[in-house]
């Protein structure tokens, strides 16, 4: 799987203090929610074409649980990432550069963090704090991607060659990182882990995959084990590499990255009726 690699930066502006240079790009007249795009239907299509998927190189997603701000990274025609946010505001969508890329966000689900990897920024009165250290032992990790549950769970890869690993938060206390029970591939990366705990999606390369990278699901079940990881199907994974997914705040889609080749990558999506359709009876 071929993704671009991209440099962990250690400083960065605070999210809310946006930098002059913005995208000429027309927002004006995105109105509604997803931008004002049509929604999918059961086989993936790419988000936002024009707007948020261009011929540059997009990756990651985030949306903050009011679906008021979505964040991204892209790459710029000098190869430069940067992390780009659309802000709903007077009843259209507004894009900016908030400043260079430092992970690979998510947002949990009540809204007062953006993780970004073993980094992270809290949600304040006038925006995002500071980028600060999840401390140890995650700092001395090589952390892909970090998310959380509602309860405040963690779930983070380790640069796809080791298992998916938890943190359980429990009265407060954070506890000792462990390894996810669940059977895996050969590099399994990029988890999301549902509010409630209740599935995991993730992508992984395996012999019996579609090529590349595919997404899989795993539903917990009753005695809190992990059932079998689940290939998403043809309709959603490609001969390319498919990765980082996304469950949209409202439960109705699934969102991800796509190689379409060593230069580009852009955003799909799509219905995320699958969930049901795969979970076990």
């Amino acid at each position: 799987m071929k993704i671009k690699t991209l440099l962990i930066l250690i400083g960065i502006l605070p999210l809310n203090t946006v930098i002059a240079q913005e995208y000429n790009q027309k927002t004006a007249g995105l109105t509604g929610p997803y931008f004002g795009q049509k929604p999918p239907g059961t086989t993936a299509e790419v988000f936002a074409p024009g707007i948020v998927s261009t011929e540059l190189y997009e990756l990651f997603s985030a949306f903050t649980p009011d679906m008021k701000e979505f964040y991204f990274v892209r790459y710029d025609k000098d190869d430069q990432p940067g992390m780009i946010v659309y802000t709903y505001q007077n009843g259209e969508w507004q894009d900016s550069i908030t400043g260079p890329r430092v992970g690979e966000p998510f947002i949990t689900p009540d809204g007062k963090v953006m993780h970004l990897g073993r980094r992270y920024m809290e949600r304040t009165d006038t925006g995002w704090s500071e980028v600060k250290s999840l401390g140890t032992p995650y700092e001395d990790m090589r952390i892909m991607r970090m998310t959380a549950s509602s309860k405040g769970t963690y779930f983070f890869d380790t640069a796809g060659e080791e298992p998916i690993r938890y943190s359980l938060l429990t009265d407060g206390k954070r506890g000792e990182p462990q390894t996810l029970k669940i059977d895996l591939g050969i590099h399994n990366a990029h988890p999301w882990i549902a509010p409630d705990e209740s599935y995991l999606i993730w992508d992984d390369q395996r012999e019996e995959g579609y090529g590349g990278a595919d997404l899989y699901i795993s539903f917990r079940q009753g005695d809190d084990s992990w059932g079998p990881s689940i290939n998403l199907g043809d309709k959603i994974n490609s001969k390319e590499a498919d990765f980082y997914p996304t469950i949209t705040p409202d439960g109705k889609y699934l969102l991800f990255n796509r190689n379409i080749d060593e230069n580009n990558a852009d955003i799909y999506w799509v219905d995320a009726s699958f969930i049901e359709t795969l979970r076990p009876q």
